[in-house]
């Protein structure tokens, strides 16, 4: 794997713990893989052997993981979408990505153990938001915004008015 060429690589600034992240999220996304893996040398600016930079991708996308150090953490500000194919698929990443020191937040964000966000969206929970009728598109999105886990079942009674 290489992050040259076409399309974009996100780059995700970790304070010493990039290689740790991407073993997490090759265990939490099924086809990930990671590829290369660089080191400080002499030069700098981390200690000489240790991890500076880690590729991986997910779901066809590229990351590097920099461990640049604490002057930047991860902000909601940014957060990566899952768009589900079905409820069980969003359970799995809902509750894949809220373990081992994760944390829920509300209308279906998460952070991860490594205070990355991401958006886990069930199968028609979009669809019930913007519904073309602006009543039931405001009922779907009321009950979103009392929700941490979307529940496409209450989104849709909502919608319907129940």
């Amino acid at each position: 794997m290489s992050v040259s060429g076409k399309g974009f690589t996100t780059c995700l600034w970790f304070d010493g713990d990039a290689e740790a992240a991407a073993d997490y999220y090759m265990s939490v996304f099924k086809d990930g893989r990671i590829g290369r893996i660089g080191r400080y040398n002499e030069a700098g600016p981390g200690p000489a052997g240790e991890v500076m930079v880690v590729e991986f991708e997910i779901n066809g996308q590229k990351f590097v993981g920099l461990n640049g150090g604490p002057q930047f953490p991860f902000t909601e500000a940014i957060s990566f979408q899952i768009h589900a194919e079905e409820e069980a698929e969003a359970d799995y990443y809902y509750d894949a990505l809220t373990r081992d020191g994760g944390q829920e937040s509300a209308c279906g964000w998460v952070k991860d153990r490594f205070g990355v966000s991401w958006q886990v969206i069930p199968p028609g929970a979009i669809e019930l938001i913007s519904d073309p009728d602006p009543e039931r598109a405001a009922r779907a999105t009321a009950a979103m915004m009392k929700m941490k886990k979307l529940d496409v079942a209450e989104l849709r009674r909502a919608a319907e008015g129940g």
